[in-house]
């Protein structure tokens, strides 16, 4: 029998997420782990009038394909994916896994090559969702291997899932509309800003942000959400940042990164341990080195670090970066196979000067600047 709060969750996202309309074309994938979750989303859709079609993985499938395929199969798109991503007007994916560290022990360059392979993917998921064509929102399904990488039981890890999203009110979607209209506020006053620098143990990063849109994320793309992104200038990031979590791809952890920036361009990066890939990773095209994303997490429901970057990113008091692929709807132009987030902690000690002005210490905005972000009590 499911968790009566996984129903709530496929309602919220289905009808407040995505809001799907009849006859749509809503493209659920998500790995079998986590079918009882994905057969009430298919439930909701149908009630809504539209049309499921649900791809299921099955465990071990990715492993045994980066182990065996060959170079010329690696660099080939999987059949029908490209064609899904263009006939859908809505995706929903579920994420969920048996063990997170089954791809530990591939070869980097294969996962790079798998990675670059699937760039045209990548390019016309993001131009489809800018231009509003494609509807899409990533949630997760609470299990034991999530858990396990969070050090909690499986029990007070889908608390803690469930309470991110705010599933434990009586009416969470009133409550993610009430902070929309807060980051709204934000994101008009992060707007008018032309440079960010960021402050932190080992970071002192500067990025050009004049003219960029930001985007205040409440429950529509991911959910849980909490977070304002925007798409840097890319050629005006500078100076140095040390991630404070494991950065997470593919389910290896690379630790410690320290990235350098000159020019809007990484040139210089280290870790403590995965460097191979973290190299491997920046190098699989032009794009790949450039920022395509800065955002700062806004969910002080989520309050500790999970290795689940859907939770991790919007972390109350923590900025994040993604290398790679940018947002069009944020004016970014840079394109590439890679979109990889990483997450800098700034709740002691940490700073955000805005051309100059320090508006951000200590994980919070200063009141003169934004409303309070505190999340909503039951």
């Amino acid at each position: 029998m499911s968790d009566p709060r996984e129903q709530r969750l496929a309602q919220v996202i289905t009808e407040y997420s995505i809001g799907i309309a009849p006859g749509q074309l809503v493209l659920i994938e998500a790995p079998s782990l986590a079918e009882s979750l994905v057969l009430e989303m298919a439930r909701s859709a149908l009630e809504l009038g539209a049309h499921p079609r649900v791809r299921l993985g099955t465990e071990g499938a990715q492993r045994a394909f980066l182990s065996e395929a060959g170079e010329d199969l690696l660099r080939k798109l999987p059949p029908g994916l490209m064609t899904e991503m263009e006939e859908a007007d809505v995706r929903i994916a579920v994420t969920a896994a048996w063990n997170t560290r089954e791809l530990s022990g591939i070869d980097p360059a294969k996962v790079a090559i798998a990675q670059e392979a699937r760039k045209p993917v990548m390019e016309t998921y993001m131009r489809r969702s800018a231009a509003d064509e494609l509807r899409w929102c990533v949630t997760a399904y609470p299990c034991d291997a999530y858990a396990q990488d969070a050090d909690m039981s499986l029990a007070a890890y889908r608390d803690f899932v469930y309470r991110a999203g705010w599933l434990h009110l009586d009416d969470p979607v009133a409550a993610w509309r009430a902070f929309a209209e807060k980051l709204a506020q934000l994101t008009n006053r992060l707007g008018q800003v032309r440079t960010l620098r960021v402050l932190a143990e080992d970071t002192d990063l500067t990025v050009g942000v004049a003219g960029r849109t930001w985007i205040g994320s409440s429950g529509h793309h991911n959910f849980p959400d909490g977070e304002v992104f925007t798409g840097p200038l890319e050629t005006e990031t500078s100076g140095d940042v040390r991630f404070s979590f494991p950065a997470v791809f593919s389910g290896n952890e690379v630790d410690d990164v320290r990235l350098r920036f000159e020019g809007g361009r990484v040139v210089r990066s280290e870790a403590a341990a995965g460097e191979d890939l973290l190299k491997q990773m920046l190098a699989i095209d032009e794009g790949a080195s450039v920022l395509g994303e800065f955002a700062i997490g806004t969910n002080y429901a989520v309050d500790r670090f999970s290795k689940q970057i859907l939770f991790d990113e919007k972390i109350g008091g923590t900025c994040h970066m993604a290398v790679g692929a940018g947002y069009p709807e944020t004016g970014s132009t840079n394109t590439s196979g890679l979109h990889w987030d990483m997450v800098c902690d700034l709740r002691s000690g940490g700073e955000i000067h805005a051309d100059g002005e320090l508006i951000y210490r200590d994980g919070r905005f200063l009141p003169e600047f934004a409303p309070d972000l505190s999340p909503p009590e039951a």
